[in-house]
């Protein structure tokens, strides 16, 4: 029987902006709570796959930027606009499932 838990899904959301302070958590800590409570909470799963896909593209275009910087530079702005979406984007979705809303991330590649 799966229950409803808005904090959990927000904090699911929010355990992303750990990559600011540890480098690595943010993609951990929400795949461990999607992996381990999807069955359990009500739109865990889509809210899971959300994050999920949004961390993987975010990685992907982030590894696009690298070579873009031996090309007038345009990497760094890159780099610039992804780091503004890998923090507005976590609290924005947070919101929104504190809301009960449906998450979206822009740019967003479905893989999961």
């Amino acid at each position: 029987m799966q229950t409803e838990n808005r904090t959990l899904l927000a904090a699911t959301h929010l355990s992303q902006l750990l990559d600011f302070v540890t480098g690595i958590g943010g993609l951990i800590i929400p795949l461990v709570l999607w992996l381990t409570q999807r069955d359990k909470v009500i739109d865990m799963d889509e809210n899971g796959k959300a994050i999920i896909n949004f961390r993987i593209s975010m990685f992907l275009y982030v590894l696009l930027c690298v070579p873009l910087i031996l090309l007038f530079g345009l990497g760094l702005l890159g780099f610039l606009v992804l780091g503004v979406l890998y923090f507005v984007f976590p609290i924005v979705n947070a919101v929104k499932a504190s809301n009960g809303e449906a998450p979206h991330y822009p740019m967003s590649i479905k893989f999961v």
